[in-house]
């Protein structure tokens, strides 16, 4: 399977995803992938919705866009304790990439109920955009540092676990 194809815009759209999972996006630490999966289906429910457009994108596009700002919170909640807990050296910049995701689920959610129409459509490339880049390249850097910390024996799996 040619992953970075998977990864373009409009990856998949017949099949109704705009980014699929691959081994691209995968840190090797089982229990944020798992996580990782799950914000990949939501992007791909907004996607859905986004193609189908009229009252199924109103009514698909809200309650995703709900479940995802909990999922949100819920996962760098999750991610960032676990940093903590292994001394990851940049932290604070990881935060704030978060907290800019987090900030623009909220404004998108504010502009959409305010009746801006394309909306939606921006988002979802967005939040693909989003996902390739701080999943596929930040949060691999803090994957490295982990693995590394793991063979000198300086972290657990415990640890990532909490």
């Amino acid at each position: 399977m040619d992953t970075k194809a998977n990864l373009s815009a409009g990856a998949d759209q017949a099949g109704g995803e705009i980014i699929a999972w691959s081994d691209i996006l995968a840190t090797g630490i089982e229990i944020i992938d798992e996580q990782h999966k799950q914000l990949v289906n939501l992007t791909n429910e907004l996607f859905r919705a986004c193609m189908r457009g009229g009252e199924t994108l109103d009514a698909v596009f809200k309650e995703t866009m709900s479940r995802m700002v909990e999922y949100v919170k819920f996962h760098f909640t999750f991610e960032q304790q676990m940093l903590q807990r292994v001394n990851y050296p940049d932290i604070v910049n990881h935060k704030k990439e978060h907290d800019t995701l987090i900030k623009t689920v909220l404004e998108t959610t504010k502009e959409y109920g305010d009746g801006k129409r394309f909306v939606p459509n921006n988002f979802v490339r967005y939040l693909k955009d989003w996902i390739v880049s701080h999943i596929g390249h930040n949060d691999k850097l803090y994957a490295a540092y982990i693995m590394e910390q793991m063979k000198r024996g300086t972290i657990t799996r415990k640890m990532l676990e909490g």
